[in-house]
């Protein structure tokens, strides 16, 4: 399937309804019903008690019983689905690059996506919306039509003004206007000043987080096409290059590499999921890949189950 086309102002129930047969559908097959496996709700159940293992989250570990029985315990949980998602949506004028398709058109197809998955299961879903700041907070809601007002909202904003983009602000934002934990969608090409690792990481703390990063395969690599003025998007700034000269396009290679490894260490220090998202991805197949990614952590992490209480349960249990 081809990337979705790029955003224009127009109609959204057209586009939902593309989007719908296109990848929606796609997305029930390759998941096969684990709607588990991209939503957690943040209700918990305490339902066992078991040994601690390699790769179990350290938050889980229940040290009154680690102290009793002198082995660490983790505790295992059973999980209420229904949730508040956010979309935290970085809208400056580096998402309107593109060498096929603009970043600004996956980000929207992609939220539509995910609405549509969530709202369809009764959860609930909120954005926040930057340009040079945040202009836009869309209060969480679980329609269709408040999925397509989203839309509408997306592929009809004016054009973003020049300026350079700060995304600890749109974060630092978000963490004022969730009260309750919910799962946190940010999305951003995080072409952005210093300082979001630790706002992100902070908002890690209250809310379960996933990265959408969004990048053009342009931004990685130069094709050999000769002369050519290249425009700073957020700033004006223009510079003639010759991208006939190899070692050009060899510095520009190297410096796309340095900032790649920069931005995936500050990630994972702030300890979020990221799904990286080019604007040539097919958006079904790359959602699925990143659903078997978490599939996978949660079985390493010793997700919530539901069975029999063990004899570690019970015993305690029996002595309180």
């Amino acid at each position: 399937m081809p990337p979705p086309p790029d955003v224009v102002p127009g109609d959204a129930a057209q586009l939902l309804h593309q989007l719908e047969w296109t990848v929606i559908r796609r997305l029930d097959g390759l998941l096969h019903g684990d709607y588990r496996t991209l939503f957690r709700g943040p209700g918990l159940d305490l339902a066992d008690l078991r040994e601690y293992q390699y790769q179990d989250d350290v938050r889980h570990i229940d040290w009154n019983v680690t102290a009793r029985l002198q082995t660490p315990y983790v505790r295992e949980y059973n999980e209420d689905r229904d949730l508040t998602a956010w979309f935290l949506l970085d809208l400056s004028a580096s998402q309107t690059f593109g060498s096929q398709v603009q970043k600004l058109s996956v980000a929207t197809a992609f939220v539509t996506v995910l609405s549509r998955l969530l709202t369809r299961h009764g959860n609930r879903v909120g954005a926040l919306l930057y340009g040079n700041r945040v202009d836009t907070v869309l209060p969480p809601k679980s329609s269709r039509q408040h999925v397509l007002h989203l839309m509408h909202l997306l592929m009809n904003r004016p054009p973003p003004q020049a300026g350079a983009t700060d995304l600890a602000t749109l974060i630092n934002e978000a963490n004022r206007s969730m009260p309750r934990r919910g799962l946190v969608f940010v999305i951003s090409d995080f072409i952005t000043q210093p300082g979001w690792e630790a706002a992100l990481g902070r908002l890690t703390q209250r809310h379960e987080v996933i990265a959408v990063r969004l990048y053009d395969p342009l931004e990685m690599e130069l094709p050999d096409i000769g002369l050519m003025w290249m425009q700073d998007p957020e700033t004006g700034e223009q510079l003639f290059v010759d991208t006939h000269d190899k070692g050009f396009r060899r510095r520009y290679a190297k410096l796309a590499a340095e900032r790649e490894d920069a931005l995936r260490e500050g990630l994972a220090a702030a300890g979020v999921d990221t799904l990286e998202l080019a604007t040539d991805d097919d958006l079904a197949e790359a959602i699925s890949r990143f659903a078997d990614l978490r599939r996978s952590r949660s079985r390493l992490s010793g997700g919530a189950v539901s069975k029999p209480k063990s004899d570690v349960t019970a015993h305690l249990e029996a002595r309180t």
